[in-house]
């Protein structure tokens, strides 16, 4: 008779609470992957300015460095996610490491305008490679409770933005070198380092469970494919500056050759909810730049700098997200989306007539609507379309982040000039001027049509008391724009009103669990 050997029960409940322990710490590791992230974005944010002066950089030169922080994230995340599973998590998150010490580096050691733009670059490549890694691990290692944990890992962002905002007011408060503030960036990323580098990564649910990398392909599918690769290429194209004949050619020879092999259109569903993350990217991180803007006379007339809102709405994001499990249980994932898309949708119409303390009011109430918008999207993604693996969950987020630049960011720019515009005619009817005439003189075209713009070398000379009226009116237009705006969140409600009755037609909203086709080890990659 075969002896058979078993662990001492002790032995086992010590292995048993150091896998717990170890998962416990790759959470908090991408948790703080995405705290460094935040450090980066706003710590940029506060120096851009001072940059401006010391490296004799214009304002246009400054909004390339802010743009080169948002599309290669897109793009960096898009490739990792074709690869990840051949190369591995750890491989994917070294990189990100490796980028974003250089980045580091790099710009504390800048001389110019390009040491500062690659130095930004490194940032958002790491970026992207980073998130192309938490979201399908978090996702794999709390498989019956991904939207939760994925507005958990969430909260990172915006606890990142409240440490870094408070951190670097009190550097510029004691008037410390720029420098070590961007050396502070390397706080989270080595804490980071130091809580993942040396974990195992677990398996994928899709590699678990035996599906095949093309069947991964085609949840996805040939729709999916073409709306990202079309975003990428039209962000791209623009840098480069290509023809629009030349980016939709592009796009079409990407996509053809993709559907070639791939031979699926894609879920509906997916299709659908790639769409729907655009719309709501636009809605969270599109208009936050407004609202700031909207929000910095409001606070200078109370004596408080605009900076302090940005903390304040991003603590009541952090703290919230913590909460998500049993806010996700009382209202179900596409319920509390329902939710928040109709907060959203109040918060931005409060925010357009708000003045005074009110809009700090109104500033809770959208905070409140965007809050669970990202992370809860995400999940649900994960939940609904796990073939997907982490093509469909990280595309998805790709989708929101390059969307928002492509179209969303451009959208949201027409509908203000267009408004002042409208503002500034009106103005001159009732008050017998001729302000548009004179000033809004600057013609340009863009995907959504032609506008006027306002030509500041002229108004750089204008009178006082003009230059007032015009300041009012442009604060009035963006008011009125994000009234129009607040349609984004009317359709998202729409749409996930629409899926509440398709689910409960089916029986209810239920998560998709894939049963492992074979028994995985952790992977070392």
């Amino acid at each position: 008779m075969d002896m058979i050997t078993t662990a001492p029960p002790h032995a086992a409940k010590a292995a048993a609470d150091q896998g717990g322990r170890d998962r416990r710490l790759l959470f908090w590791g991408c948790f703080t992957v995405l705290v460094a992230s935040a450090f980066g974005f706003v710590f940029r944010s506060f120096l851009m300015d001072g940059w401006g002066m010391q490296f004799g950089l214009s304002k246009t030169q400054q909004g390339e460095i802010f743009g080169v922080s948002f599309w290669p994230f897109g793009i960096s995340i898009v490739l990792f996610s074709l690869v990840i599973d051949k190369v591995g998590y750890k491989s994917a998150m070294i990189f990100a490491f490796a980028c974003h010490c250089a980045s580091v580096l790099l710009t504390v050691m800048a001389t110019g305008y390009w040491m500062l733009y690659f130095g930004t670059l490194l940032f958002a490549l790491g970026n992207g490679a980073a998130e192309a890694v938490v979201n399908p691990v978090v996702a794999t290692m709390y498989p019956r409770e991904k939207t939760k944990w994925l507005n958990i890992l969430h909260a990172g962002w915006p606890a990142g933005m409240v440490l870094a905002g408070l951190l670097g007011i009190a550097l510029i408060h004691f008037h410390v070198r720029w420098e070590i503030m961007i050396g502070c960036i390397l706080l989270p990323v080595i804490a980071y380092g130091w809580m993942i580098m040396g974990k195992q990564f677990p398996v994928s649910e899709r590699v678990q469970a035996g599906v095949s990398y093309l069947d991964m392909v085609r949840e996805v599918g040939i729709l999916g494919i073409l709306l990202i690769v079309s975003l990428c290429v039209f962000q791209a194209g623009s840098l480069l500056n290509w023809s629009l004949a030349g980016k939709i050619a592009v796009t079409l020879g990407i996509t053809a050759a993709a559907g070639i092999v791939v031979k699926s259109w894609g879920r509906p569903m997916f299709i659908l909810l790639l769409l729907v993350m655009v719309l709501l990217a636009t809605t969270e991180l599109g208009t936050d730049s407004w609202i700031t803007d909207l929000m910095t006379p409001e606070m200078a007339r109370m004596g408080l700098q605009g900076g302090w809102v940005l903390i304040y709405t991003s603590l009541i994001m952090a703290v919230l997200r913590f909460y998500a499990g049993p806010i996700v249980h009382r209202f179900s994932p596409l319920g509390l989306l329902a939710v928040s898309a109709a907060v959203a949708f109040a918060g931005l119409h409060f925010l357009s007539w708000s003045t005074g303390a009110m809009i700090l009011v109104a500033a809770t109430v959208y905070a409140l609507g965007k809050t669970f918008l990202w992370g809860t999207m995400l999940g649900v993604v994960a939940e609904c379309f796990p073939r997907g693996g982490v093509l469909a969950l990280n595309f998805t987020g790709a989708v929101g982040q390059v969307g928002v630049g492509v179209i969303g960011a451009v959208i949201l720019g027409f509908v203000q000039d267009k408004q002042l515009d409208k503002n500034l005619v009106r103005y001159d009817a009732e008050n017998q001027t001729a302000l548009h005439a004179t000033y809004l003189t600057q013609e340009r075209r863009s995907l959504f049509g032609e506008y006027r713009v306002l030509d500041n070398a002229r108004l750089e000379t204008a009178p006082v008391a003009a230059k007032e009226t015009i300041r009012d009116v442009r604060e009035g237009a963006k008011k009125d724009a994000l009234r129009t705006v607040s349609i984004f969140p009317v359709i998202m409600l729409l749409c996930y009103l629409g899926l509440i009755f398709w689910f409960s037609r089916r029986g209810g909203y239920k998560p998709v669990l894939l049963a492992p086709a074979e028994s995985h080890p952790s992977s070392n990659n």
